[in-house]
């Protein structure tokens, strides 16, 4: 007779934040506990679980998910791939699909529940996810050794992988939200109602893709009164008008941008004619004088020249639109006349900003 089981994950993305152990635990112990944690944990390392596949682990790799220690947060620990994080933690999905890792279970048995952990992972932790099961005799010959942290599948393992079939599996938990891993939120417990015998999890992590859920879930700015009473394009369509509306934000990390989106998503009658990119790199001291100036002293670069935009659209921008390779800290959104945009998303890689870097000529904005 096969085992009942809970299944205990720590599946998540990016971003943590400082907490106190004591207080997490104190209250997840006041939290009302689902009954099918009762039962054993049969996908925990100790009992011989495993991660056999995963399709990325840059930051954190998927074997986190099994370990039997409680989450924890070291604020000073890092790998050269970024922030260490008790987790598995993925890439940002920039091509089609989804991250996902298949699970052995350290002995088989009937699944009643599932607990998915996203403890510090509290502003991109992974918005969706969905677990299939399957039943596989004898277990797969796949594996996953040493550190895998700044890795990703090769194309022999996803070769490999796929003669599983585990994409037609049946699902335990369909695609389902997750909270943010606070204190109060980072346990998402699934009753699953699933009678069969179980060897093996997928855990599919979905990414979102993160889109405006309103028009007022974006940046609008007021109608401008200062346009001609007769308005004209010039060879491009674009409107030829005095004013426009423009923002300024600095990068998480200074670096080369590769590529960008903007999202007018559900601005379908209010969205800008044109926009387009600038950019700069600057010291927080520059960064200070700039603003006490209301950046009205700064000599932009454009990094993206105007561009006609569409109504509720999502616009995409690669290397060949983009006219700086170098580093930058800041960019300005420039919008004309007015309007609104839902998303603006900038990828690209870090780069440290040196004195070099940062004296390469460019073109000048003309604002």
């Amino acid at each position: 007779m096969e085992p009942d089981v809970s299944v205990g994950t720590k599946a998540s993305l990016h971003y943590p934040v400082k907490s106190n152990m004591a207080e997490r635990r104190a209250v997840a112990a006041a939290a009302a506990q689902p009954d099918f944690l009762q039962f054993n944990d049969l996908a925990c390392e100790t009992v011989g679980g495993r991660v056999i596949f995963a399709t990325d682990e840059w930051f954190a790799p998927a074997a986190n998910l099994l370990k039997r220690e409680a989450p924890e947060f070291l604020p000073t620990a890092f790998t050269e791939f970024g922030k260490w994080m008790d987790g598995w933690e993925t890439r940002r999905k920039r091509t089609p699909g989804h991250d996902w890792c298949i699970v052995q279970l350290g002995v088989p048995g009937r699944i009643h529940g599932l607990d998915i952990d996203t403890s510090f992972f509290t502003g991109n932790h992974s918005p969706f996810v969905s677990v299939q099961a399957g039943s596989l005799d004898p277990a797969p010959p796949l594996s996953l050794q040493g550190d895998r942290t700044g890795m990703a599948a090769s194309e022999t393992q996803l070769s490999a992988v796929a003669k599983l079939g585990s994409k037609a599996w049946p699902e335990l938990v369909g695609v389902s939200e997750l909270k943010p891993g606070y204190c109060d939120s980072c346990h998402n417990y699934f009753k699953v109602n699933f009678k069969h015998r179980v060897t093996h999890l997928r855990l599919n992590m979905h990414p979102g893709l993160g889109r405006a859920a309103n028009m007022g879930d974006g940046w609008e700015t007021a109608r401008r009164l200062d346009r001609p009473t007769h308005l004209k394009v010039d060879q491009r369509g674009i409107l030829e008008v005095p004013g426009w509306e423009w923002a300024v934000f600095r990068l998480g990390r200074p670096g080369v941008i590769s590529s960008i989106e903007v999202d007018t998503n559900h601005f379908k009658g209010n969205f800008p004619d044109s926009c387009r990119i600038e950019a700069c790199s600057l010291t927080p001291e520059d960064e200070a004088q700039s603003t006490a100036t209301r950046w009205s002293s700064l000599k932009w670069q454009i990094l993206l020249p105007p561009q006609k935009l569409r109504p509720h659209h999502r616009h995409l921008y690669g290397e060949a639109e983009l006219m700086l390779t170098r580093p930058m800290s800041h960019i300005r959104l420039v919008i004309a006349p007015d309007g609104g945009v839902s998303r603006l998303r900038l990828w690209g890689r870090p780069v440290r900003i040196t004195a070099a870097s940062t004296n390469q000529p460019t073109a000048n904005s003309k604002l």
